[in-house]
């Protein structure tokens, strides 16, 4: 099925445009919203697969509207101008699955909306490693979850630590010598036993046991 995409942005020719290539690339894009609540009311009402949101956006910041927007089902994207610490945390925090900063060429955009669909933390390089840091702090205080773990293959602890090494699943397969749809369906058992919904609540899970720590 066609990948169904939100771009929301207060630039006008950039989301315009942004839109139109996105719709050339494959994509059908449900809609498009240029303030952080119309992107709310209209995310809440069309439930796209990926939302591309923009952070500073009026009458909402784009953080707050990631927030909103949880539970809905759709995975969120973060596409800024701003590469600041406070703010690729602050999105991170409130939900989104990746950061690109506008510097990414279109097919790097088209490249991580695919990932991010796939439920794959997408980074502009250099923010991959920002955000791990912060996952090694949090994984310093005491877990707030101490529910028992299930039980993990071998193979899917093996990627569960590449994960939490910062590896996408491209890496991932080039090491272990597999294919990338069967690192795909491991990511995809594990996080299902493990009642987490995507890469990032998986990379955090791993750091807070340790899976990062090179053996």
């Amino acid at each position: 099925m066609t990948l169904r995409v939100f771009v929301a942005d207060d630039h006008p020719l950039w989301r315009d445009a942004l839109a139109a290539y996105l719709e050339r690339a494959g994509f059908t894009v449900v809609g498009t919203a240029a303030d952080g609540p119309a992107t709310v009311r209209r995310v809440t009402a069309v439930q796209p697969d990926v939302l591309l949101l923009d952070l500073n956006l009026p009458g909402l910041h784009g953080a707050d509207v990631c927030a909103q927007v949880a539970g809905l089902g759709t995975k969120v994207l973060i596409l800024s101008a701003s590469g600041e610490e406070r703010d690729v945390l602050a999105a991170m925090k409130a939900g989104a699955l990746g950061y690109l900063v506008k510097s990414a060429t279109s097919p790097e955009i088209v490249d991580a909306v695919a990932a991010t669909a796939r439920g794959e933390a997408t980074f502009t390089p250099g923010l991959a490693g920002l955000v791990l840091g912060e996952y090694r702090k949090l994984a310093s205080e005491p877990p707030a979850d101490e529910r028992p773990v299930p039980e993990l293959t071998d193979r899917e602890v093996e990627i569960l630590r590449l994960v939490a090494m910062g590896l996408s699943s491209k890496e991932i397969a080039e090491q272990l010598v597999i294919s990338h749809r069967t690192v795909q369906n491991h990511v995809q058992n594990t996080l299902g036993k493990l009642q987490l919904h995507n890469r990032v609540e998986l990379t955090r899970f791993a750091i807070e046991r340790g899976l990062d720590e090179v053996r």
